[in-house]
């Protein structure tokens, strides 16, 4: 929380307003606008209460700041009587300019004066004067003391870290920041699929083809070489998996030599993927495996449904049958008696909740594997673990044609690598600009990688979509690149007028100068930031958030051109608008911040 009573000092000169349950004015400053509304109407509405109005206090539309609809209170009589008996009440004050009344909805516009003041010096305390030293605008304590387990990325050692990962590590990682904005205690967990049969192919393989040099420059890489060899291998000659199935048993029988190699191969593999991890600005808390997951809670599991008559045999095999919920049938245990993902999957839940304790735990997972979750919590659910119902697949579509100009992408350092290289092309095309860039080849990755995500996560999560180089990198149009081009041009303003610096405190600063409505739009929606933050975390859109600073950016540019600052010769007038810009960037950052991204001051 803030360190300084700004707020109480700022509506000391204001109307009083009744105190509303729900409401957080020292958070989200708009809700004091919205209760002086609610106010507004109780006053001509007398058989309403302030308690029972805000929530229907919505943002409007066609150019009014908030809307309300009358038929919500089911009022005994017509809707626009009651609107007209409002209005012939309604008398301008500090808070609300004008009401208006369009049939059934009543619209109003909040004092242009009171909005500058307020909004702007919330962004400005909650970013520079916190108890926490860290920039708060935008935050809120919904989910303080409560913690909750996110499992994502997670990729399969010496296979492919295809596009569904990246979607995963994406998402999950906006996910676990929103969490931590919202007062959650946040654990990210990347569970590897670092145990299978495939395992064995690969100790088979590794014995023909394995090299300890290539393993150690790059063992994702060298591990998934020699795979895709053995599994060749295996095409002629059927006794490849046979032995690979023998060799994987040993594994699961804790045979030690059977693990020797792997547990190399595994430790090797994430220390590679941390690497790219960092330049993705993704970070776990721990680093689980299938192979982790202890075998007495996979046993318990098959006890605990073959008392409840739930597990039938099928040549060898252990199913369980949750036909009865449309589900169809789940293999449990394979015939030579190894476990499978399921059976890892329960144990690992149930460790999971033994060890954190969780209020949640979210699993980021393709839609293509809703079946199998589907069936994982129904398990859990039927073994009556309380905690069962706090579970919750976050799923999302389907990435078509993902590849670089070299052919297919396997790894993730090719979609890194890519990415940068598209976009030093592009700046090279300008050389005056490249000469004034420090580190152009950070500058690209951030760039570019700005651009593979905010591609990702403009569109709703179920959404599959076709992945596109040029679109995803151009500067042009609502993409990454053009949000972090939009932060370096609003970071240039202090280089560009250092006359005005330092900016006097705020209360020195005369916001009633901002009168132009271009000026009243940006001011509006970084207003509505700490809103639109929570809506993100009950969807959790990821695209909510991209949403939000498009519009901030739009609104922008489009004052940009004749809301100046350099070349304003009412220096008071120039400082003004030199503030709401440098609070347009902050709040711009904290948004690119939440989506993972590195906001650039330069570029």
């Amino acid at each position: 929380m803030t360190s300084q009573p700004y707020l109480p000092n700022l509506l000391e000169k204001l109307p009083p307003l009744p105190q509303v349950a729900g409401t957080e004015p020292e958070r989200s400053v708009l809700d004091l606008f919205r209760v002086a509304i609610a106010q507004v109407i109780v006053d001509g509405i007398p058989s309403l209460t302030v308690d029972q109005v805000y929530p229907g206090v919505d943002f409007g539309k066609k150019g009014n700041d908030f809307t309300v609809a009358l038929p919500r209170f089911k009022l005994k009589g017509k809707p626009d009587v009651f609107g007209k008996q409002v209005l012939e009440k309604f008398q301008p004050n500090e808070w609300i300019e004008s009401a208006s009344n369009d049939g059934i909805f009543l619209h109003f516009q909040v004092r242009t004066s009171t909005l500058n003041r307020l909004v702007l010096n919330q962004i400005h305390e909650l970013t520079y004067n916190t108890a926490s030293k860290e920039p708060e605008y935008g935050k809120n304590d919904t989910g303080k003391g409560k913690k909750v387990v996110i499992e994502y990325s997670s990729p399969n050692i010496a296979k492919a870290f295809h596009v569904g990962h990246l979607r995963s590590t994406i998402i999950g990682a906006f996910l676990a920041n929103l969490y931590k904005a919202c007062g959650w205690d946040v654990v990210s967990i990347n569970y590897l699929g670092d145990w299978g049969t495939q395992f064995g192919m690969i100790s088979i393989g590794f014995e023909k083809y394995g090299s300890e040099e290539e393993l150690q420059k790059d063992a994702i890489k060298h591990l998934f070489d020699v795979y895709v060899k053995i599994n060749k291998d295996a095409e002629s000659d059927p006794n490849v998996k046979v032995e690979a199935a023998k060799f994987f048993k040993r594994m699961e029988d804790g045979e030690e030599e059977a693990l020797k190699n792997w547990r190399v191969w595994r430790e090797l593999s994430i220390k590679k993927y941390a690497e790219e991890y960092d330049r993705l600005n993704v970070h776990f808390d721990e680093y689980l495996g299938e192979s982790m997951v202890g075998k007495e809670w996979q046993d318990k599991a098959l006890e605990r449904l073959t008392e409840m008559n739930l597990i039938e045999d099928h040549e060898g095999m252990k199913l369980v049958n949750l036909e009865k919920w449309k589900m169809g049938k789940a293999v449990l245990r394979k015939k030579d008696g190894t476990s499978i993902y399921l059976t890892r999957d329960i144990g690992g839940a149930i460790e999971r909740a033994e060890k954190y304790k969780f209020d949640k735990m979210l699993y980021v997972v393709s839609a293509q594997q809703d079946l199998h979750l589907a069936q994982f919590f129904k398990v859990l659910e039927l073994m009556e673990f309380p905690w069962a119902n706090r579970l919750e697949h976050i799923n999302y579509g389907l990435v078509t044609g993902m590849s670089t100009r070299r052919g297919t992408v396997v790894f993730l350092d090719q979609i890194i690598q890519e990415a940068t290289s598209v976009m030093l092309e592009k700046m090279n095309q300008n050389p005056d600009k490249m000469a004034e860039i420090e580190d152009p080849k950070y500058v690209a990755q951030e760039v570019g990688i700005s651009g593979i995500k905010i591609q990702d996560m403009t569109a709703k999560r179920i959404n599959n979509y076709a992945f596109n180089w040029n679109r995803m990198l151009s500067f042009e149009g609502d993409t990454g690149p053009y949000l972090q081009y939009q932060h370096a041009r609003l970071s240039s303003i202090e280089r560009k007028n250092p006359d005005l610096l330092p900016l006097p405190s705020p209360d020195q600063i005369n916001t009633d100068l901002l009168t132009e409505p271009a000026a009243r739009e940006i001011i509006f929606h970084l207003g509505t930031y700490p809103g639109v933050v929570k809506t993100a975390m009950e969807k959790h859109e990821p695209g909510t958030i991209v949403h939000f600073a498009f519009k901030l950016t739009h609104a922008i540019s489009s004052a940009w051109e004749y809301v100046l600052v350099k070349g304003e010769p009412d220096k008071e007038k120039a400082k003004a608008r030199m503030w709401m810009y440098l609070s347009a960037r902050d709040v711009l950052g904290a948004a690119m911040r939440l989506l993972t991204l590195r906001p650039l001051e330069r570029m």
